[in-house]
């Protein structure tokens, strides 16, 4: 195929299926993942622009099965975009937080994200050596990665952890010219979001983000399309905050 092979682990909805489709409106086709049997109806509609696997980005044997398609079917890896991620079940106090939870958001927020990325090195790098537009992965981190959040301490670990993922790869992966990204998501309408939209409606109101609206799914994923577009060949290891300002310091 001529088309760039793109990867978006968790591309069903949310955040994942507004990347995925900016991705095909740049001209990917894009191999979304899921747990879930069906495409969606977000997915179905874009066509041929887009297959689905079913796959846990926390389980060894399909990130393994993953790969495999997508070099039996295509020969190459132009994009990784780590996406797939998991809140707690219960947002509990982190002094009453359950291993049991934090294992199931680390295993699939950190560790997936990690091995999903050691799994897709070895096509990256082949795809490098062939192609004259150098692949390039995207990890899709969090404003948790540095703001507390009592109430679900294990999502901030993780998300601090997919930082260092994104250095350590950003480091190993540019002798082959792979560059390795974070994007940093603030206030997100997303389903992971809608318990709390009463919440961040007061915050957002009250001027916690300088822009004062929700992101989008889309929003994350014009930056992405921006990145895979080609807009930052000279970085890497590079935070890119998509979060309406939150992260400025003001007085």
């Amino acid at each position: 195929m001529d088309k760039r092979i793109a990867i978006v682990t968790g591309g069903r909805r949310g955040i994942g299926l507004g990347v995925v489709e900016a991705l095909a409106a740049l001209g990917y086709h894009t191999v979304a993942t899921g747990v879930s049997p069906e495409a969606g109806e977000g997915l179905e509609k874009l066509g041929d622009k887009v297959s689905y696997f079913r796959a846990d980005s926390a389980s060894t044997g399909d990130r393994k099965r993953l790969l495999e398609a997508v070099e039996r079917e295509y020969g190459r890896l132009d994009l990784l975009v780590n996406n797939a991620g998991v809140a707690p079940k219960v947002r509990a106090d982190l002094l009453e937080m359950s291993e049991e939870s934090f294992d199931r958001v680390i295993s699939t927020n950190l560790r997936g994200t990690f091995f999903m990325t050691q799994e897709a090195a070895g096509l990256l790098i082949r795809t490098a050596e062939e192609s004259p537009d150098k692949p390039m992965i995207v990890n899709i981190g969090s404003m948790s990665a540095y703001t507390s959040s009592v109430n679900r301490g294990e999502y901030c670990i993780s998300k601090a952890g997919v930082s260092m993922v994104t250095t350590l790869f950003a480091d190993r992966l540019a002798p082959y010219g792979i560059n390795v990204y974070e994007i940093r998501p603030g206030i997100i309408k997303t389903d992971m979001t809608e318990k709390v939209t009463e919440k961040y409606d007061r915050l957002i109101a009250g001027g916690v983000t300088p822009i004062r609206r929700w992101g989008t799914p889309e929003d994350i994923g014009r930056a992405v399309a921006a990145i895979a577009g080609g807009a930052l060949p000279f970085s890497t290891g590079e935070v890119i905050n998509v979060d309406g300002g939150f992260h400025l310091r003001s007085l």
